[in-house]
């Protein structure tokens, strides 16, 4: 989340007076993550999120997204729900932007990433794949791998500037993505962006999954990969096997992986890797200054991406 479009207060005012939510108390921008402006917003009926959707959000998404969410929250999985105007409608605009509110959930997310933390996760990824299958409208993943090399190539001559020689160490790991990457995995609705930051707790039990803006149809296993690599390292870059092995065993209770999909996993973990240090590669060197957003450092993935291409089989993430 971020503020890239300031709302102005009579706008704002406006806005909110199009739903049965009460009069505007405050508004605070939210200024952690990088693709939408986010506020806070409390009204005399309580708290919501209000967010605009920037350019790199496609408008004809966003149907998607909504119902997906809406989906998801009445087959039980903790995520936001959209409210609807006075009209019948979830989006709109807001200071020339796509627009939405949605619910505010309570808890927090960890900070301190505990075994017990992972496990929990796991068992509601599980529960989230499970919920989408019924879901009706279908959105391609346009952050998968046929889209690495392009955005690899708008970072290219600069990327020297983050690490000496890294265009060319990640030009040839695409090279082996691309001709081993699977393509007969179980698919459907993935979350695709579950950082510890879209998952809330309480006393250490699972509350919410927000941010659902990266959610498409892909690879389940993928989706278990991004999660291994956002959940199970530590500060100094260390894989932790304990909290791994912990998030694959709760998840597989829920919703049993196949054998080809724990196989495959060691190169989806790199290929997920690959995909969040090429965007915040990105980000990093074409950020406005003036943007009111922390851009993540891409040299955390890096790592996470050797010590992945030194994994010889899936008995490394504590499963055999």
């Amino acid at each position: 989340m971020a503020v890239y479009t300031e709302v102005g207060d009579e706008e704002l005012i406006a806005f909110v007076g199009e739903y049965d939510i009460g009069e505007v108390l405050s508004s605070k921008g939210i200024a952690e993550g990088i693709e939408n402006s986010n506020f806070t917003l409390t009204t005399t009926s309580g708290t919501y999120i209000l967010t605009l959707y920037e350019k790199r959000v496609k408008p004809e998404d966003l149907p998607f997204f909504l119902g997906l969410m809406e989906h998801l929250a009445t087959a039980g999985i903790p995520c936001p729900t959209p409210i609807h105007g006075r009209d019948g409608k979830a989006l709109r605009r807001l200071a020339g932007r796509p627009a939405a509110i949605v619910t505010f959930l309570a808890g927090m997310w960890p900070r301190r990433i505990t075994p017990e933390h992972c496990s929990q996760l796991g068992q509601g990824l599980a529960k989230l794949h499970l919920a989408g299958a019924g879901f009706g409208i279908g959105r391609a993943n346009d952050l998968s791998l046929p889209n690495w090399r392009p955005l690899l190539m708008r970072s290219r001559d600069h990327a020297h500037e983050v690490e000496a020689g890294l265009a060319d160490e990640l030009a040839q790991e695409l090279d082996r993505l691309e001709a081993e990457w699977p393509a007969s995995l179980p698919t459907g609705v993935i979350h695709g962006d579950l950082f510890p930051d879209n998952v809330f707790f309480r006393a250490r039990k699972l509350t919410g999954m927000i941010n659902f803006y990266f959610a498409c149809n892909d690879m389940f296993a993928y989706d278990l990969a991004i999660c291994l690599n956002a959940w199970c390292f530590e500060s100094d870059h260390s894989f932790n096997i304990t909290k791994a092995r912990r998030m694959l065993t709760a998840y597989r209770k829920v919703r049993d992986f196949s054998t080809a999909e724990l196989a495959a996993l060691p190169l989806l973990a790199r290929g997920s890797a690959m995909r969040f240090l090429l965007t915040r590669l990105y980000d990093w060197l074409h950020t406005p200054a003036e943007a009111m957003v922390t851009c993540k450092d891409p040299l955390e993935y890096l790592a996470k991406l050797r010590f992945h291409q030194g994994v010889k089989s899936p008995g490394a993430y504590g499963l055999d």
